[in-house]
């Protein structure tokens, strides 16, 4: 009579531990597709700067403040007010990085302010803007210099 029960126990046992584990691995991939500021890697990426491709180190760096950067807040962007989000008033000139991102093509335009970065993330039809805060406080003085 104690080993049916000793082979149920053993058999719920391993099947708990088979469903914790798996749903873990399957909701971080869900979650990495809605994530709206993801990291970017530099085999992938191509960064200009004012119709400059930047390349190397400089490449690097730029990717590196960039993802070292923490999520802020998502702007709201109401429909019609697009161009109001990829075009800025009194913003300089943005860096643009292209992106492959599976069959899409994304492009970011990163506005470099003195306390926060801008970034809007175009992608298929759709405008997503939303606001960075450097790590590090000397990243974002040090990624406006380096361009």
């Amino acid at each position: 009579m104690t080993w049916p029960v000793l082979i149920l126990t053993i058999i719920l046992s391993l099947l708990k531990l088979l469903v914790t584990c798996l749903p873990t691995d399957a909701v971080n991939w869900i979650l990495s597709k809605f994530k709206v500021h993801s990291e970017i890697s530099d085999a992938d990426a191509i960064v200009t700067f004012d119709g400059k491709r930047l390349e190397g180190e400089e490449k690097v760096q730029v990717l590196n403040y960039f993802n070292e950067a923490k999520f802020l807040k998502k702007n709201h962007i109401f429909p019609g007010n697009e161009k109001l989000f990829l075009h800025p008033e009194n913003s300089g000139t943005p860096i643009i990085i292209d992106v492959k991102r599976g069959k899409n093509d994304v492009r970011l335009y990163v506005y470099i302010y003195n306390d926060h970065v801008d970034v809007v993330k175009q992608y298929k039809n759709k405008v997503v803007s939303y606001s960075l805060l450097s790590a590090q406080e000397r990243s974002l003085p040090a990624m406006r210099n380096l361009v």
